[in-house]
């Protein structure tokens, strides 16, 4: 087992050394790496928007308007068809997914279903469908009625292809905005992920996102007063649309669109040479050309409208033709308004609105410090638990360190291979699986001094130390990974990011701590030749305690379940302090620009704008304040509204660091979603432990992690601290690490069932908990060290996620010992005749191994 060829060895210090070379860019600013040879490793790990700065927004296309506008273009299909063919009709109309028409003359019925039969032909869907969709179906029931009506099929294929549509347009829009590396990518069947980092002005990217972009030229009927349309009813063939300007201006405007932005071909912000005024300068194609100028040509002396999104820019007089096919659109513009124009107009019309359902800020300055309290705190946590693994083990502990920084190597040099994300809560994770990556050499050192003291020599207690650790080591880690993996699949931006991060240290846990660590123990056996292993300066559990765990499960059993239902009473009477993932609404985080922030001031300003429940408080630093603003009645737009008031009421003296809006919809999903992954990693976590256990180690070990998920949640209710997503990751990651710990007893538990036959079940498990004491109190210590680091010098951002982690590991370690153990007596783990003189002590607290 501790014998290394000499191929293997090369192959491990291969390994070591290439995550060294991949981590070692991410200690140098990038003007210093792009100055070195091509050949060097450069790549550096992707800094999240947390991090860099920047926004993430996620836009909702809604169906129902693409239903509408495929109602509007089928009625006027059949309008147009039954005219061409002569067919009279009446009652053309339609509500909901279904446009009808009645046939006035029964004879003609199926003529008018021959001129109509385009409309319930199949199209070609290609990748969308895998086939062919037959958008419409014809209802022919009712004698001489006609109905057609949008399938299911027809939706979702007019929502895939104008999201795809969508995504091209988003895609081209914020490229023009000249931002670097943006992320655009549909998710789901209706929805689009805008990701920007670096960007400064959040409220421009909002702005432009959010327009449809439709630009038409119609013509403005001039046949009566607008002011009689509106007072009685338009003509036919014409609307009432109102200017940009404020108050809005109306005008009477003809349906009929002369040319569309489809037909543009370029369009330039550009300044106009009389007036000096910021204009949008256009060219249109060919056809729009040939379109626009016919049109001019007819309507000299008329006014036309230019017309975005329903609204009027500009209505001027056509005073002679314009056949150039290029012009101007002049309005109230800014240099910056006429430029965002003209981006919309190049990168064209969404073909349906883009709501803005979830928007996560953040500014620069916010990032910079996030990144300084995540060194602080790592760099802090990796010292604290450095020297405790040095007083713990001296020289093994040294070796163990050693391995440890091969650890946070590979982790960063794995981060910058496979370009993922490095979050906030992702520093987190790496603090966190330094704390837990030094678990298993604990585990793998305690197992090699209860070796020693049973006997065996220093070389054989060391090999048989690794060889009877690796199962356990392979069991808490696969638990921990079962949680990890659905924390990714549930989680969402930093939450992903810690997943990804907890992930990779576990799998690097594994070979840092029992392959490389055990290189370094055989070349330091080869070259020292001990005779005697290493002391320790301190002995934190002296070896043969005999602690009556078991004694005092009634104890702890009454005080557990006390808790529990106090728990869920406060649970169930009181709420958590639901974050906006999952209540919705809006969270800003402002810094004074000048002084200590006004926590009463920015009250009563805020109270007047009339935007509902509005909390403020005091973050981190006297200058930080945290906004919360309860959901709006009116939905995403409105939950944007008020992002928009509050800037622009405090703005001018305070920096908006972060900005986080959770609409209705996200937050739901988020609810759900969250339900869901506690359930699936529990059910995930009883299935693998039934697999390498029997049933009662199971069931003990999901009763022991719920005990550990209530205790949480009431102590989220007892402390008012907010539940957000991080939240729930940490009470995911409290059930691995809950798991661990109880694997390890539970390992050893099985492993004393085979040896000790007659023991009775108490006194059998009161050795393996005394056994695993150490192992179980050193790695909780460690962990802790690191998560008090976290708590102290992480920052306020994941604060609330770090004082979970570090109540959990509290209470996973007490229910490894306390509840988990327990619950094999009272499942009847062993026969009646082994347990039924449980009381009796076997003679020399031994039995006789089998």
């Amino acid at each position: 087992m501790l014998y290394f060829s000499r191929f293997k060895m090369i192959l491990i210090w291969l390994a070591v050394a290439a995550t060294v070379v991949l981590a070692a860019p991410n200690l140098f600013p990038a003007s210093t790496l792009a100055k070195l040879p091509n050949w060097v490793p450069k790549r550096q790990m992707t800094l999240g928007l947390d991090l860099q700065g920047g926004s993430h927004i996620l836009l909702r296309m809604d169906p129902n308007e693409l239903v509408k506008d495929r109602l509007e273009t089928t009625r006027d299909e059949i309008r147009t068809l039954l005219r061409d063919a002569k067919i009279g009709y009446t009652g053309l109309g339609g509500s909901g997914r279904t446009v009808q028409v009645r046939i006035t003359d029964p004879a003609q019925v199926d003529a008018a279903k021959k001129a109509l039969k385009t409309l319930t032909d199949p199209v070609a869907a290609g990748l969308f469908t895998g086939g062919s969709v037959q958008e419409m179906s014809l209802d022919d029931s009712e004698p001489g009625l006609l109905k057609f009506t949008v399938t299911d099929a027809g939706i979702k294929y007019r929502t895939s292809t104008a999201l795809t549509q969508s995504i091209e347009v988003v895609d081209r829009r914020v490229n023009e905005l000249g931002t670097t590396e943006p992320i655009v990518q549909r998710q789901g069947d209706d929805r689009i992920l805008v990701q920007v980092p670096g960007l400064q002005d959040p409220q421009r990217l909002k702005e432009i996102l959010g327009q449809t972009a439709k630009l038409t030229f119609q013509m403005v009927d001039q046949s009566m007063p607008v002011q009689d349309a509106l007072n009685g009813r338009p003509p036919a063939g014409s609307s009432v649309l109102y200017s940009q300007d404020d108050p809005p201006v109306p005008y009477l405007i003809e349906n009929r669109v002369i040319v569309s932005g489809e037909n543009l071909a370029d369009a330039q912000a550009t300044f106009n040479s009389q007036t000096n005024e910021p204009v949008v300068s256009f060219t249109f194609d060919s056809k729009g050309a040939a379109r626009f100028g016919q049109a001019t040509s007819q309507n000299v002396g008329k006014l036309f409208a230019i017309i975005l999104d329903n609204q009027v820019i500009s209505a001027p007089q056509i005073r002679e033709p314009i056949l150039g096919g290029s012009g101007q659109i002049s309005g109230s513009f800014t240099a910056q308004s006429a430029n965002d124009l003209a981006v919309l107009l190049r990168a064209g019309a969404l073909p349906a609105t883009l709501t803005v359902i979830e928007e996560r800020t953040v500014g620069p300055g916010l990032g910079q410090d996030s990144i300084h309290a995540g060194k602080v705190a790592g760099i802090i946590g990796s010292i604290l638990v450095v020297v405790f693994m040095f007083v713990a083990y001296g020289f093994l502990g040294f070796l163990a360190n050693i391995a440890l920084a091969v650890h946070v190597a590979m982790i960063i040099g794995l981060l910058s291979l496979l370009g993922a994300t490095l979050t906030l809560p992702g520093i987190a994770g790496i603090v966190l699986t330094i704390g837990m990556a030094v678990d298993s050499n604990v585990l793998i050192y305690e197992r090699i001094r209860e070796e020693r003291r049973s006997g065996r020599s220093v070389i054989q207690a060391i090999d048989t130390g690794f060889t009877k650790a690796l199962a356990t080591i392979v069991d808490s880690n696969v638990t921990a990974l079962i949680a990890t993996v659905v924390l990714f699949w549930i989680g969402t931006g930093p939450v992903k990011g810690f997943a990804i991060t907890f992930a990779i240290g576990i799998l690097t846990t594994v070979f840092t701590a029992f392959t490389f660590t055990r290189l370094l123990v055989s070349i330091w056996l080869r070259r020292a030749r001990p005779k005697e292993l290493p002391r320790a300066p301190v002995t934190f559990i002296p070896p043969g305690t005999r602690i009556p765990f078991m004694g005092i499960r009634r104890w702890t059993f009454a005080l557990s379940s006390l808790l529990s239902v106090l728990s869920v009473v406060l649970f169930m009477t009181m709420d958590l302090n639901y974050g906006i993932d999952f209540k919705g609404g809006s969270l800003i985080e402002v810094k004074a620009k000048n002084g200590n922030a006004d926590l009463g001031d920015i009250r009563g300003r805020l109270s007047e704008l009339n935007i509902g429940e509005v909390q403020v408080q005091q973050f981190g630093e006297p200058t930080d304040v945290l906004i919360r603003v309860g959901t709006q009645d009116g939905g995403e737009n409105a939950e944007q509204t008020v992002i928009d008031k509050v800037r622009g009421e405090l703005q001018d003296n305070y920096d908006f660091r972060r900005v986080e809006v959770v609409g209705p919809t996200v937050s739901g999903e988020l609810a759900k979603q969250g339900t869901i992954a506690m359930l699936v990693a529990l059910l995930g976590i009883l299935l693998y432990v039934w697999f390498r256990f029997e049933w009662q180690f199971a069931v003990g070990a999901i009763i022991a992690t719920v005990h550990d998920i209530v205790m949480t949640l009431g102590f989220f209710v007892i402390t008012g601290l907010e539940f957000n997503q991080s939240s729930l990751a940490a009470i995911l990651t409290i059930i691995g690490y809950s798991l661990n710990d109880t694997i390890v007893v539970y390992d050893r538990v099985r492993e004393d069932l085979r040896k000790y036959k007659r023991m009775p079940l108490p006194q059998l498990l009161n050795n393996a908990i005394n056994e695993t004491l150490s192992r179980t109190t050193l790695t909780a210590v460690t962990t802790i060290l690191a998560l008090l680091a976290l708590v102290l010098f992480g920052g306020e951002v994941i604060r609330s996620f770090t004082l979970a982690m570090l109540f959990g590991v509290v209470f996973g370690t007490y229910s490894s010992i306390f509840i988990a153990a327990p619950l094999l007596i009272l499942f009847k783990l062993r026969g009646e005749n082994a347990t039924s003189d449980e009381e009796k002590p076997v003679s020399g607290g031994k039995a006789v191994a089998t």
